[in-house]
């Protein structure tokens, strides 16, 4: 008969057996399976656990298809106590592991002293250190010093696992065709296998896990120094307002290409110069720039200056050539990239940019569609004067538009704007 084993560390295995084979030996052909020693293992049959090693299988009424369930019980005097309820769950797993239970304590006692287990972590960078990887939530109440509040995560967490550990048991003993029970056994074999490609990777791929430093090079445009983000994923070279305004070429910005930039989140695009010099080393490359509203880094060459100039990345070298000059320049180390390359996280989409999107839209239908052409009423002059006082064609037209048609309250209206606080 087929008979279906499954430990408390989430081991599943199948075993065709004889109705007639003794306890006893059935643990044998279980200690091959998962390596508990016959001397050491508990089997449980509808949560009784068998302690007649001389019985058959048949005498415990086992029958084709049933599940049972293996402990690993380490204290000899705990096989001839009778099991009253379920194991307890060992809250000794958010413990690191390659630490001995000599160096860590009495796991009962440190799920018992919430002060105790705190006082132990602290006590240890190392186990800080791989807390916070393993275990966020748990980290971050030890690190903000209450212990009140690392208690209540602690129980918080030791609740919920004990429920899916009465949960899995339950579901182990249930129908094995039941739809519900094999959904849930499939998907702890997935987290399992989850579990063991991670630990692998851990193991042999470490390095998997180590923050990238990103490729950037310094520059200077139109004299001002700057640090370029080099992205060869990027379809154009772009520029912050920001940076376009420290480095003087505001004033050359072409409003008319204006419009929306869309990647990880969404951004305006202000507009365009069409050609500019980017100083990399002693060679002088002539540029387009995109500016956009708000962005973080001050600029980024794309595939369009990046291909014009036939330029190659080196990783080996860990250097940046300019193909059409071969001139070499070396990608910046992680001390000298800016503030905003050292994020610790990578930026995440959320759910108003659809939103964002629409209005950033709508914004730049309403700003095309205030030409000249579209405000006859509006004289030309007009607006002409409040551009030279150095605001923005739109703006201009805009409180004109409000002002209806007065200059100097217009004028006024968007120097008032201008001086307002963020």
């Amino acid at each position: 008969m087929k008979v279906t084993v499954t430990t408390l560390t989430g081991e599943i295995f199948p075993l065709e057996v004889s109705a007639d084979l003794e306890l006893e030996n059935f643990k044998a052909l279980c200690e091959y399976e998962c390596g508990f020693p016959c001397s050491e293992m508990m089997v449980l049959h509808n949560g009784i656990p068998l302690m007649d090693d001389k019985k058959t299988l048949e005498g415990y009424k086992i029958g084709e298809n049933d599940v049972l369930l293996i402990q690993r019980m380490r204290n000899p005097a705990q096989m001839s106590q009778p099991m009253s309820d379920l194991p307890q769950i060992d809250f000794s797993n958010i413990q690191v592991p390659g630490t001995s239970s000599q160096a860590r304590g009495s796991p009962r006692s440190l799920e018992e002293d919430p002060a105790a287990l705190r006082a132990a972590l602290l006590a240890n960078p190392h186990h800080r250190a791989l807390l916070k990887e393993r275990n966020p939530p748990l980290s971050e109440a030890l690190e903000s010093g209450d212990l009140e509040k690392f208690t209540n995560v602690m129980r918080s967490q030791q609740r919920e696992k004990a429920e899916r550990e009465r949960e899995r048991i339950r579901l182990m003993n249930a129908d094995p065709f039941d739809a519900e029970a094999q959904q849930h056994i499939a998907e702890d074999i997935r987290l399992k296998n989850v579990e063991a490609n991670m630990e692998s990777a851990m193991e042999w791929n470490p390095e998997s896990f180590g923050q990238v430093v990103m490729l950037y090079i310094d520059c200077k445009v139109n004299g001002h120094d700057v640090k370029a983000f080099v992205d060869s994923g990027a379809q154009m070279t772009i520029m912050s307002a920001a940076c376009a305004e420290r480095c003087n070429i505001m004033r050359l910005v072409d409003r008319r290409w204006a419009g929306i930039a869309k990647g990880v989140g969404t951004q305006k695009i202000i507009g365009r110069v069409h050609m500019g010099q980017i100083q990399i080393g002693p060679d002088y490359l002539q540029s387009s720039f995109s500016i956009l509203e708000d962005q973080p880094m001050d600029m980024l060459l794309g595939l369009d200056m990046l291909k014009r100039h036939q330029c190659s990345i080196d990783l080996k070298r860990n250097m940046l050539t300019i193909g059409t000059t071969g001139t070499e320049t070396t990608f910046l180390s992680e001390g000298d990239l800016p503030p905003c390359a050292r994020l610790n996280r990578a930026p995440s989409v959320t759910e108003d940019e659809d939103k964002q999107l629409a209005e950033a839209m709508q914004r730049s239908a309403e700003e095309a569609s205030a030409g000249p052409s579209s405000v006859p009423d509006i004289p030309e002059e007009k607006v002409n004067q409040i551009v030279q006082m150095g605001f923005p064609r739109e703006l201009a037209i805009k409180e004109l538009r409000k002002s209806n048609g007065d200059v100097n309250q217009a004028a006024a209206a968007i120097l008032a704007k201008s001086l307002q606080g963020p």
